[in-house]
């Protein structure tokens, strides 16, 4: 059947919609009808199960029942919010056309496409968390990736090398919607983040790309942004550009620069140790005790992300980092930092706000929330002209004042606007003349009339004149029969009834004129001031910008502050030097949930002493020593003071966790998998000047093959990598490689017994732990007395295996009989290359130096 058939098929409104539907087939159409928007066909079934609406049909089209759900206009925010969280974008179909003069269907347009990285809407937004459109594609050698926030226009681009770094930027960058090439390999690496989206190859096609970027920003070429020669982000940056204009159906204004990012200035941290470090989320995924949580005391919405972006992001820029420390230093001391947090916690969320005024979808509540917030300014700069602090008198020249844009939104806007422009009520009187006189009609119409009659009445004499309206005449001034005759020439018939006259005036016709009309000419003219205003800040919308970034800024720096002297943080020395010194170390975020006191430790690490070997009991606080020098050193390098009573740390290049055990089941990996594969990235990547935190290496497997694993982990990370290590783990032969490698040093978490029973010191010491505990342990999780007199019983004829070893000083490693030793998985059977070598050789015909050479040659094959 042809596709004419076909659409003859269905009505002409269905017809409609499926030309609509036809264009988006990759987004839930929200289709207008009245007082709903309805899903249709299988966008209604998934929007019944991811909505929870109910499933309902309307009729046939095609001889088929048509699926269908709706979600009422008013509530619309709601259900977006729902669907953007899945990662799933909607189409908005609204009527454009007039129901009263169309014939047929009314005309529907798309008017916007709401996608999870595009998103403005306050309701549609977590006001702490970035919301990030991020695109990325290879070219060149090299991984282009650009970022787009859509409600602030932060627009920037950068490079890296390897897929290890792209997979990196993208944990870190944690976007709400991910462009990738529809052929790029690395896409079946992220196949389950949500809002992932396949796009054409030529979407990223550099030279279109380029070409669309300086028309955007008015420029001939890239070279002002200093991002011309990254030919890969280049090419994301344009797929990403174009994609938010698509779903905006506007030029986006606040888009004014591009930013080139450079990795090699920030630390670099993988996944798994953002995870491990619980930078901005806990175990559960939740926020609740997790390092933001217990910094965050920001006053606006945009110091929190700000400070959520400085978190995962720490600097290896040593300028920038004591610029920081300055200012952060003075407001931890100083008397003016509460007046500067009273002022700011009066400051909306501008940075969106602003994007709202550039998308043209900015609200009267926006517009009164920025009047409110630039009248703290000229406040703010006071304050801070008290500084010594360089970064914050710089800050203070950021943060412009705009006297004139304050005096008109004060004087244009009421004291508290209704939420949406369309039901008026949002101009200020005496701003308008013009509205004010329209307004005037529409509410003091009946006063009018009462004194137009009284008028008409003195005037013509006439007693029985009276002034009236219906809805099918309007207006009109009746008089009886009897006296009808003697109305002014002026009077003009209207109507004729039994026993009266109606007649209308010029001065009549005109009130009714504007009367009739009153109250949508009132709201179209407020809609016509109220898109002046919006248009009158978006002509200073790159200042506003500016100064509210400054502001976010100056927020961050007093929460880190006041965090500084209510948490007892110290200012670290920063160097480039290889000396790590803590005293009294504390992990900020165990000390806030414990009830009692926390135990402080010390941690010191040089080029004398780059590896600690920790043992001690399970629950003894090897993981928290470890966690909490990570959490020191990223602190340190986003500028914080730090939770220790004095600290001089050097600056890292990467900072590396393997703690915990967990499994991937949906990639078909076990735990031990896991913990090689975060083992394989450390040892492939880590360098001298990186910190690295590894936890009970190799017990995922049997003890000979997990000892021999973390065995030649350590001496690779002593002797090749050199880099400051943290080497937990229970396997007590490693602690013999103290004696062998240079830089290695033994240290241990203190624990005592009492009776059966052990308690937890929390405190470190030097030297290795004397034992386990694990009996102990297993005891406090409430495992059974007669399976610990069991576990006693078996220990104890282990304990003596080893000793009767050690009497006849075997090797353990050599110990195993035949029947315990596991077969090599990847052995070959046949001869070794160096045996091979050793056959092929025929020492007679050797020289002494080529026989020396071949020693040193079987020597590097073994």
């Amino acid at each position: 059947m042809s596709d004419k058939n076909k659409s003859a098929q269905h009505t002409p409104m269905m017809q409609q919609y499926l030309k609509i539907k036809a264009e988006h087939p990759n987004e839930l159409v929200f289709y207008r009808m009245g007082d709903f928007y309805e899903l249709f066909y299988d966008d209604a079934k998934r929007a019944a199960q991811l909505l929870d609406v109910t499933l309902t049909a309307r009729g046939k089209s095609g001889g088929e029942p048509i699926p269908m759900a709706g979600v009422p206009y008013h509530a619309a925010e709601g259900y977006l919010a729902k669907l953007v969280k899945v990662g799933v974008s909607v189409a908005i179909c609204e009527q454009v056309g007039d129901p009263a003069t169309s014939k047929g269907p009314v005309e529907r347009k798309v008017m916007r496409v709401v996608t999870p990285g595009t998103v403005s809407d306050e309701a549609l937004l977590d006001a702490q968390k970035d919301n990030l459109l991020v695109a990325a594609c290879s070219g060149g050698g090299h991984f282009g990736i650009a970022t787009l926030d859509m409600s602030s226009g932060k627009f920037s681009a950068f490079e890296v090398e390897h897929s290890e770094q792209l997979l990196d930027q993208i944990a870190r960058l944690a976007p709400a919607e991910l462009l990738l090439p529809e052929n790029m390999a690395e896409k079946n690496l992220l196949a389950e983040r949500p809002g992932l989206r396949a796009r054409a190859p030529w979407e990223f096609d550099i030279e279109s790309a380029e070409r669309e970027l300086c028309r955007h920003f008015g420029t001939r070429d890239l070279a002002g942004f200093g991002c011309e020669a990254l030919t890969a982000a280049i090419g994301a940056a344009g797929c990403l550009l174009n994609y938010a204009q698509e779903t905006q159906r506007t030029e986006l204004s606040h888009v004014y620069s591009l930013q080139q990012e450079n990795p090699e200035r920030s630390v670099q941290l993988d996944a798994a140790t953002r995870a491990n470090l619980e930078i901005d989320q806990n175990a559960q995924g939740n926020e609740e005790n997790s390092l933001f949580d217990v910094l965050n005391t920001s006053k606006t919405a945009m110091g929190s992300r700000m400070l959520r972006r400085w978190l995962n992001n720490p600097l290896r820029d040593l300028d920038t980092l004591r610029l920081r420390q300055d200012a952060v230093d003075e407001l931890r001391t100083a008397l003016h930092t509460e007046q500067l947090r009273d002022e700011l916690k009066n400051i909306g969320d501008l940075e969106r706000i602003l994007g709202r005024i550039a998308l043209r979808s900015a609200r009267p509540r926006d517009l009164s929330r920025l009047c409110s917030s630039i009248a703290c300014y000229p406040a703010l700069q006071a304050v801070l002209a008290q500084s010594n602090s360089e970064r914050l008198c710089a800050l203070a020249k950021n943060i412009a004042e705009f006297p004139e844009l304050h005096a008109l939104l004060e004087r244009a806007l009421v004291d508290n606007p209704p939420v949406v422009i369309r039901d008026g009520g949002v101009i200020r009187e005496a701003f308008d003349s013009e509205l004010d006189e329209l307004r005037a009609i529409s509410s003091n119409a009946g006063d009018y009339l009462v004194k137009l009659e009284q008028q008409e009445k003195e005037r013509t004499g006439l007693s029985t004149l009276k002034v009236g309206f219906n809805r099918v005449h309007g207006y009109y001034i009746e008089i009886s029969k009897a006296q009808a005759v003697d109305a002014p020439t002026e009077y003009i018939r209207r109507q004729t009834l039994k026993n009266a006259e109606r007649f209308i005036t010029p001065e009549l016709k005109t009130f009714e004129d504007k009367a009739l009309s009153a109250k949508s000419r009132a709201l179209s003219r407020e809609k016509a001031l109220y898109d002046e205003l919006v248009e009158r800040i978006a002509g200073e919308l790159v200042a506003l910008q500016q100064s509210a970034e400054a502001v976010a800024e100056l927020d961050v720096l007093c929460t880190l502050g006041e965090r500084a002297a209510a948490l007892n943080f110290c200012k670290p020395k920063l160097s480039e030097s290889g000396h790590m010194m803590i005293r009294e170390g504390r992990h900020p975020v165990v000390e806030k949930v414990l009830d009692g006191p926390f135990v402080p430790n010390d941690l010191e690490l040089d080029e004398r002493q780059k590896m600690l070997l920790i043992t001690g009991p399970n629950m003894g606080g090897k993981s928290t020593y470890m966690r909490q020098a990570a959490v020191i050193v990223l602190l340190a390098q986003i500028g914080s003071c730090v939770p220790a009573s004095e600290a001089e740390l050097p600056l890292v290049d990467r900072i590396f966790t393997r703690i915990g055990s967990s499994d991937d089941l949906a990639g078909g990996r076990s735990t031990f998998m896991v913990e090689m594969t975060e083992t394989a990235n450390i040892l492939n990547n880590a360098s001298a000047q990186s910190l690295v935190l590894m936890d009970e290496i190799g017990r995922g497997t049997s003890t000979y093959d997990g000892l021999s694993l973390a065995w030649a982990c350590v001496e690779h990370l002593a002797r090749e990598i050199q880099a400051f290590t943290l080497f937990a783990t229970h396997y007590f032969e490693l602690t013999e490689l103290a004696d062998s490698l240079r830089g290695v040093s033994n240290v241990h978490l203190d624990a005592t017994e009492h009776g059966d029973d052990i308690v937890f010191l929390h405190n470190i010491k030097s030297g290795p732990a004397s034992k386990s505990f694990g009996l102990q342990v297993a005891k406090l999780a409430g495992i059974p007395s007669a399976i610990l007199a069991q576990a006693q019983h078996q220990l104890a004829v282990l304990e003596a295996g080893q000793a009767s070893d050690a009497t006849t000083a075997q090797p353990k490693q050599q110990k195993a009989s035949a029947n315990t030793i596991q077969a090599d998985l990847f052995a070959s059977s046949g001869p070794s290359a160096a045996e091979q070598k050793l056959e092929s050789l025929e020492p007679d015909e050797l020289s002494p130096r080529q026989a020396l050479e071949a020693l040193y040659k079987l020597k590097e094959l073994l």
